[in-house]
C-alpha cells in the first residue's frame, strides 16, 4: 500500500499476472482485419518481402502502420509506443498466428536466426521498407515550379489492390447499388525541408481523396506535393476510383469543387 497523502483516498497495489493495454480500441480493428482478410490480402498483393526467407513479412510491417494511424501516430518513430504496450503486443502476436497451420508457424519461426524479441518492427526496419515504394525513375520530374505526380511502382499498385479487396468485402456485407463520390484535395501543413509550397503560401502536402458516401469509405487516395493543384489529373484519379468500385454498383454520382471542373 502506498503511503496516504493529502487527498482523501488510498492507493493499493493489486498483484496480478495479467497484462493490460491502454490501447483498448485497437483489438476491435484487429478483429475486423481478420474478418475481412486484410493480412491475407497484404500477403497476396504487397510482395516487398516475398523474396526474403528471413526477417519481417509484409503483413507484420503494414498492419502496425495501419494501427499506428488509428491511434493518431504522427511518424514512424511512434511505433515505439505500440511496442512498449505489453498488453497490445500480446494481442497482436496472437492475431498474427491466427489460422496458421503448424507447418506455417514453424516456417514463421525459422525466419529469425535468433529468438524474435519484438512484435512491432523498429522504425529503422519500417523506413527501409517504405523506401521500396519510391519510384526513382520519376524523381527527375519533381521540384518547385512544376506540378508532377510520380507514377506508381509495383508495390504501390499492390497497396491499391489491398484497398480493392477491402471494398469488395464491404460491398458483400452491405451491398449498395449507387455510389456518390466526393472528390477533394486537402492542404496538410508540414515543416519538412523537402516539402513544397501550396497555394496558401506555406509548405504542405495536398492529397486528393475520393469518398464513397453510401458506404462511408474512402475509395481512392493519392498523396501529392503541396504545389500540385487540386484539379491536376483529377479525371485520371476519378477513373481509377470507378475502376475500384465493387461489383453491384449500377449508378455513380460525382461531386467535386471548381478545381476539378
Amino acid at each position: 500500500m502506498i503511503t496516504q497523502g493529502v487527498l482523501s483516498f488510498r492507493y493499493e497495489a493489486e498483484p496480478t499476472a495479467l497484462v493490460v493495454t491502454v490501447l483498448v480500441g485497437l483489438p476491435v480493428y484487429l478483429e475486423l482485419g481478420v474478418v475481412c482478410g486484410l493480412a491475407d490480402s497484404i500477403r497476396r498483393h504487397m510482395r516487398v518481402c516475398a523474396r526474403r526467407t528471413q526477417g519481417w513479412t509484409d503483413a507484420q510491417i503494414v498492419m502496425p502502420l495501419v494501427l499506428l494511424n488509428l491511434t493518431g501516430g504522427d511518424c514512424v518513430d511512434d511505433l515505439r509506443m505500440l511496442e512498449g504496450d505489453e498488453g497490445f503486443t500480446s494481442v497482436l502476436r496472437r492475431v498474427e498466428m491466427h489460422r496458421l497451420m503448424r507447418k506455417e508457424r514453424r516456417e514463421m519461426d525459422r525466419r529469425w536466426r535468433e529468438e524474435r524479441k519484438r512484435v512491432v518492427p523498429s522504425p529503422s526496419v519500417v523506413f527501409r521498407y517504405l523506401s521500396a515504394f519510391n519510384n526513382p525513375a520519376e524523381e527527375a520530374k519533381w521540384g518547385a515550379g512544376r506540378a508532377s505526380i510520380p507514377a506508381l511502382n509495383e508495390h504501390l499498385w499492390g497497396l491499391a489492390w489491398v484497398n480493392r479487396d477491402v471494398l469488395r468485402f464491404t460491398q458483400r456485407k452491405a451491398p449498395q447499388r449507387e455510389a456518390t463520390l466526393d472528390q477533394d484535395a486537402s492542404l496538410i501543413e508540414t515543416y519538412k525541408a523537402e516539402a513544397l509550397f501550396g497555394y496558401q503560401g506555406y509548405k504542405a502536402y495536398q492529397p486528393l481523396t475520393t469518398y464513397w458516401a453510401e458506404q462511408d469509405m474512402v475509395v481512392h487516395s493519392e498523396f501529392r506535393d503541396g504545389n500540385v493543384p487540386a484539379g491536376f489529373e483529377a479525371l485520371r484519379a476519378l477513373k481509377e476510383t470507378t475502376d475500384a468500385l465493387s461489383e453491384g454498383v449500377e449508378k455513380a454520382y460525382y461531386h467535386g469543387d471548381t478545381g476539378a471542373y
